[in-house]
């Protein structure tokens, strides 16, 4: 298992993120480095070319929403988002970012405290949610083991290759 405790700046969004906004319809079909390029173009121009791998998207109710396009966390993880700290997800979302690899926490509250570029830890064995500037610190909920294991070993292809025998 990997280290539980994820740290980064933050990118901060409001509520009802679609997946049409994380990946939209126009680049469906396109290679992940043409896709990643357009992820929440309309929502903030200049958020690709200065997101960092590391960083941490804190973003308000119903994340996800919208299609089940997979592609959507695909996106985020090509860009190097660390984790999606979220005061609620769509479920389809959320299915899809693990199945990826890529760490997401519902955290009620985490939307109006934090700022953008704020330092954010996150304990996604305990769900402890923490703004490292202004040291206020919240409960979500916590990932199970099999989440983590999931996480830790990059996905869930990676988990079904290795109990296949590589």
């Amino acid at each position: 298992m990997t280290n539980d405790v994820l740290t980064g700046r933050v990118w901060r969004f409001d509520h009802d993120i679609s997946t049409d906004l994380l990946s939209p319809g126009a680049y469906a079909v396109d290679p992940v480095e043409v896709r990643k390029q357009h992820v929440l173009e309309s929502v903030n121009p200049e958020f690709v070319s200065a997101v960092s791998p590391g960083d941490v998207l804190v973003v308000g109710r119903n994340f996800g929403c919208g299609s089940s396009r997979e592609t959507a966390a695909e996106n985020l993880k090509a860009l190097g988002i660390a984790c999606v700290v979220a005061e609620s997800l769509a479920r389809i979302f959320m299915r899809n970012a693990i199945a990826l690899g890529l760490p997401v926490v519902v955290c009620p509250g985490v939307h109006d405290s934090f700022a953008e570029g704020d330092t954010i830890e996150i304990d996604l064995a305990s769900g402890r949610i923490v703004n490292v500037d202004s040291g206020v610190q919240l409960q979500g909920d916590s990932l199970p083991r099999e989440m983590r294991e999931i996480l830790a070993a990059g996905g869930i292809l990676a988990v079904l290759k290795e109990q296949a025998g590589g």
